[in-house]
């Protein structure tokens, strides 16, 4: 494909419709002035490929250009027309085409606009030259033709991105949407079979319930009937007896008024009267020992009281204690801050005291005396002669001892054979005691631990014991509280008998326990039980006394000298304190257990160890004792000697060179007096400030201290204070408690008097009624003999009302059957015609195969199930769910052809890829060698290649290499520009020798070059490269000679106008219209042919 023709029309500088016609298919060559519109031609070119910037456009009104292609046999005449607004119109052939196609056209014959390599425009070789790897390598793709397919790959694997999001897009429908609708479908559709299952065992077990039903009605109606006849002769028969036992009642009741007054007149009186005493006189009783406990109450009120003082009283002592230690500890703080802010005032004084000094001319040494210059300097030297004193006497006594070591040591090179066999047996022993050690404390035993737990099992033993005893006294005085009993069956469980009442309460206040004791009377003793089975049960000792849950109590006798209730207190407090002591004496006695062995093992060891203790000292005094020892002792003492004296001297050169720096310094500081003086009064103010700073600090913490100690000291004060409070207290508590206590003594005599008159009341009132009890068995016996008749009578009267109740109850149940009888009939109308089939055998209603009670039951559940599923069962699941399947197989269907589209798109990208690389391997073998080739020609004697950057590949990117000569250049920076230009230009070439692009753009490529070099590449273009369309633009005479057509422009009235040359063989321009006119005249062909 090459360019015949152009046609401009509002392009630019070209405002009048122009055509340039007759291109050459080889060479052509553009020429004129700056600004004369010879660029603009190409320009028109590039606009028209899609690769022209709209804002260069001189004109605003509507512009195109028209190229006329030669496509091998078929011509193309493509059109690209501008209107205001930037909106492109392409033309191929008179038919419209869009963007795409165009640039497709393009690409399929070597022309990427979107990578135009074809295109050198001015400055385009030094961007050749600025080229990066991968832009290079670009370049080769172009040429090797793989460029087309790397767009059209990143489009596809661009499309497999939108795929994939699609295939995500699926696969969260699929995880969130469908998957869970389905298996919910799935869940509705088991709940509707499982619904239309129920359904249908409930229509069949009806049936058989209702017939049941039916044939029990029918049943009702006519046992019911005869029941009713004989229960109405039964109700005759009881109300015949009852008369007669009533007029017998009458009679025995006559004649029991009769006796009893008779016997009201003779002792009737008497016993009155004795009963009054006896109330009297428990009254009496009740008040004193009311009193009497009151009295005890208080005294125990008192008691307590008592305690809780010397309890406050003694924490009380442990914070004043606690208070004097922390205002002890604050004192302390306040002499360290007393010291510290003393330390701070005394520095003030010394910061003062050298400001003063410096200001008087004088200077501190580095003890912070004050003396002259002079005076310091003095003071160095004397240092100095001292140090080397002291070097020249250590360097004496160091070589003595140097002498006297290697005097010992040759005579300690002898030594002892027994001395190193007692080393041996002590290093052997010191080991085996290390060892013994290290296994004691795997042991985890504390020395003397088993000690200290027998100790503390002694003192729990007898605490126990005491607790025991106490407990015990207290059950010996109230023994109606100890309740024992053996299990009245096997695998009985004891929780079922929780105990007494009274043990079971707590008594919140003292004072109300004897209230509470009197109005619960005999029931504090009932017995609390779990259930009413176990009510039921019956306890009786061996003595003969029984228990029974109603709280009837026969045998025993309750005290009257305490209150049980109070007593109770006290015995749980015993028995919470005995359980925990037990609890406590358990654990000793787990841990003596656990610890026996470990115990034994550890004495074992520590007896080896202290045997081996010994044994080591000894070996140690022994070894100590040897000549060999003292030797090495003296030895020992040398070389400490020989390291003293190293030291004295290492001291004595540092003390030497800093006295020799200080003297220098001292020395510089006299002859820069004025200066230096300035400068320590300087940092004699600075101390000072910063002294007194510090000084205000540290006095400020000391009375902020001091206000804190007399804070505590307040605290501690007032403590002691409330300490005195509690011992007056205590004193007067004290004198409350003798006086409760007297009048206690006094109350306790005072009802032993009130209870020896009540007892002796009740003795002459018990005598009394013997005397009435024998003139009453008569009575009792009428009575006796009254009451059974009338037990009888009530028994009668109780059957007779049950009687009745049953009557009702039948007439009841024989008007419910009839109306049972007659729904059933009309609410199943298959009962008339099936139910001579009630009750056969071997048929739907056979009662004996099929339980109808069970089957009423079973009825019962499903009517429930029924109910709990029809509340939730979805009707339309099984439509549902077939859609819902239907539309995930869909989308799974879809998704696997989505999947193996990738996949083949992905293996024919691998296969592709593989290919594109070979074909670039060869494109850039073959450029390559081209490349050297055509460098050294244009630059003989010079070489260069394209090679992959260090570490990379090829198919990375590639990179200039240059040899002068021998010498290969690291960068091009290295070369000239005329040099830089000639190998961008070599590998356009070279490139174009591989595979040209149809068309050429060349713009002032030359412009760097001199005459020579620039003639030889037009040479080289015309005579060796013949498989392309150049179109140059260029200025200089060398290049353009050598072109076979030449267009030159010229800017006319603001208007560019263009004129053809054809190139004569003497290198002479020939215009059009000259060769027109000699060909007419010498009637010869022309040498070169209008296009």
């Amino acid at each position: 494909m090459h360019i015949k023709s152009i046609i401009l029309e509002g392009f630019k500088s070209y405002a009048q419709r122009t055509e340039v016609n007759g291109f050459d298919p080889l060479f052509n060559a553009i020429t004129g002035l700056n600004g004369s519109g010879k660029s603009n031609i190409l320009d028109s070119i590039c606009f028209l490929l899609g690769i022209s910037n709209l804002s260069q456009v001189k004109r605003k009104e509507k512009y195109c250009t028209k190229p006329f292609l030669d496509h091998s046999e078929y011509p193309i005449f493509l059109f690209l027309k501008v209107v205001i607004g930037g909106r492109n119109k392409y033309l191929i052939n008179g038919v419209n085409a869009n963007n795409t196609r165009v640039q497709d056209l393009f690409c399929s014959v070597g022309l990427n606009v979107n990578n135009p390599h074809f295109l050198i425009m001015q400055g385009r070789i030094t961007k050749v030259l600025n080229m990066k790897p991968p832009e290079i390598l670009a370049m080769i793709e172009e040429a090797a033709g793989t460029r087309m397919y790397e767009c059209k790959k990143i489009a596809a694997q661009k499309t497999i991105e939108k795929k994939e999001a699609k295939l995500k897009e699926i696969q969260t429908i699929l995880e969130e949407e469908i998957t869970p609708t389905l298996q919910k479908l799935k869940e509705e559709r088991s709940s509707y079979l499982e619904y239309q299952k129920v359904m249908r065992e409930i229509e069949h077990l009806s049936r058989l319930y209702v017939a049941y039903q039916f044939v029990l009605a029918e049943e009702t109606k006519v046992r019911s009937a005869d029941e009713l006849k004989e229960m109405q002769a039964n109700i005759a028969k009881l109300q015949e007896k009852m008369t007669e036992n009533e007029k017998k009642v009458k009679e025995l009741n006559k004649e029991i008024a009769e006796m009893e007054k008779k016997r009201d007149q003779e002792v009737g009186g008497v016993l009155r009267s004795l009963e009054d005493v006896l109330a009297e006189t428990q009254r009496v009783d009740t008040k004193a020992q009311s009193t009497l406990d009151l009295k005890k109450q208080n005294l125990k009120s008192e008691e307590k009281k008592c305690k809780e003082l010397v309890k406050s009283m003694e924490e009380d002592s442990k914070a004043v204690v606690a208070k004097e230690q922390e205002v002890k500890k604050i004192k302390d703080g306040l002499n360290a801050l007393q010291e510290a802010s003393d330390k701070d005032t005394n520095a003030l004084a010394a910061a003062q005291q050298h400001f003063n000094a410096v200001s008087a001319g004088l200077s501190s040494n580095e003890d912070g005396e004050e003396a002259t210059l002079a005076g310091q300097m003095m003071t160095c030297k004397n240092d100095i002669s001292k140090a080397e004193t002291e070097a020249k006497q250590a360097q004496m006594k160091l070589k003595h001892a140097q002498q006297e070591l290697k005097t010992k040591q040759a005579e300690v090179k002898k030594m002892d054979g027994g001395y190193k066999k007692d080393q041996e047996a002590f290093e052997a022993v010191k080991k085996l005691k290390e060892k013994l050690e290290n296994e004691m404390k795997k042991l985890n035993y504390e020395d003397k631990k088993e000690e200290t737990l027998l100790a503390k099992r002694r003192d729990l033993s007898r605490d126990v014991n005491q607790l025991r005893e106490s407990y015990d006294a207290l059950m010996a005085k109230f023994p109606s509280l100890r309740f024992e009993y053996k299990d009245p069956e096997k695998n009985w469980n004891p929780n079922h008998v929780k105990g007494l009442v009274a043990s079971l309460i707590t008594v919140k206040e003292i004072s109300t326990a004897t209230a509470l004791e009197v109005v619960a009377g005999g029931k504090l003793y009932n017995i609390v039980v779990d259930t009413e089975v176990s009510v039921q049960l019956l306890t009786v000792t061996l003595g003969g006394d029984t228990f029974d849950p109603q709280g009837t109590l026969s045998g025993g006798a309750r005290s009257q000298a305490t209150s049980v209730l109070s007593k109770l207190l006290e015995m749980k407090d015993i028995q919470e304190k005995l359980k925990t002591k037990e609890s406590e004496l358990d654990m000793v006695e787990k841990d003596l257990a656990s610890l026996k062995n470990t115990a034994e093992k550890y004495r074992q060891m520590k007896q080896q160890w202290e045997m081996k203790s010994e044994e080591a000292e000894l070996l140690q005094t022994k070894l100590q004792q040897s000549a060999y020892h003292k030797q090495q002792e003296e030895l020992d003492t040398l070389k400490k000697t020989i390291e003293e004296s190293e030291e004295t001297l290492k001291k004595t050169k540092e003390i030497q060179k800093k006295a020799e720096e200080k003297y220098k310094v001292l020395e510089n500081k006299m002859k820069n007096a004025e200066v230096e003086r300035e400068k320590e009064l300087k940092d004699a103010q600075q101390k000072l400030d910063g002294a007194k700073k510090k000084a205000d600090a540290s006095s400020k913490k000391m009375k902020e201290k001091q206000q804190e100690v007399e804070a505590l000291v307040l605290e501690l004060e007032e403590l002691k204070r409330e300490q005195a409070s509690y011992k007056q207290q205590i004193e007067a508590v004290n004198e409350a408690i003798k006086s409760y206590q007297a009048q206690i003594d006094a109350m306790a005599s005072e009802v032993s008097k009130t209870k020896a008159s009540v007892k002796k009341a009740q003795e002459e009132l018990a005598k009394q009624k013997e005397v009435i009890t024998a003139q009453d068995k008569e009575i009792k016996a009428k009575s006796a003999e009254a009451v059974k008749y009338r037990e009888q009578n009530n028994e009668s009267q109780l059957k007779v009302k049950e009687l009745e109740h049953n009557i009702n109850k039948h007439k009841r149940e024989t008007t419910d059957a009839a109306a049972k009888v007659a729904k059933l009939l009309k609410d199943y109308e298959w009962i008339a015609s099936e139910k001579q089939l009630f009750g056969q055998p071997n048929t739907a209603y056979d009662f004996k195969t099929n339980n109808p009670k069970e089957a009423g039951q079973r009825l019962q559940k499903l009517q429930e199930k029924k109910e709990k599923l029809g509340r939730n069962v979805n009707m339309r699941a099984m439509n549902m769910l077939s859609e819902a399947e239907e539309r995930y197989n869909d989308l799974m269907k879809r998704k696997r052809i989505v999947e193996n589209d990738k996949s083949k798109i992905l293996a024919t990208i691998e296969e592709l890829d593989q290919k594109k690389n070979e074909a670039l391997n060869i494109a850039w073998q073959k450029v390559n060698k081209d490349f050297g080739s055509i460098f050294s020609t244009l630059l003989p004697g010079a070489n260069a290649m394209l090679a992959a950057p260090e570490g990379q590949t090829a198919l990375d990117g590639l990179e200039f290499k240059v040899a002068l000569g021998n010498t290969w250049k690291e960068n091009l920076t290295e070369l000239s520009g005329g040099q830089r230009s000639l190998v961008a230009l070599s590998l356009i070439l070279a490139m174009l020798l591989f595979k040209p692009a149809p068309i050429y753009i060349l713009d002032e490529v030359d412009a760097a070059l001199d005459l020579s070099h620039t003639q030889n590449i037009g040479q080289m273009l015309r005579t060796h490269f013949r498989h392309s369309q150049f179109i140059v633009v260029s200025l200089k005479d060398g290049m353009f000679n050598n072109a076979n057509v030449l267009y030159k422009t010229k800017f006319v009235d603001g208007v560019s106008t263009v004129a053809r040359y054809t190139q004569a063989q003497n290198g002479t321009n020939v215009s059009a219209q000259q060769k027109a006119d000699k060909a007419k005249q010498k009637n010869r062909p022309r040498p070169y042919v209008d296009a």
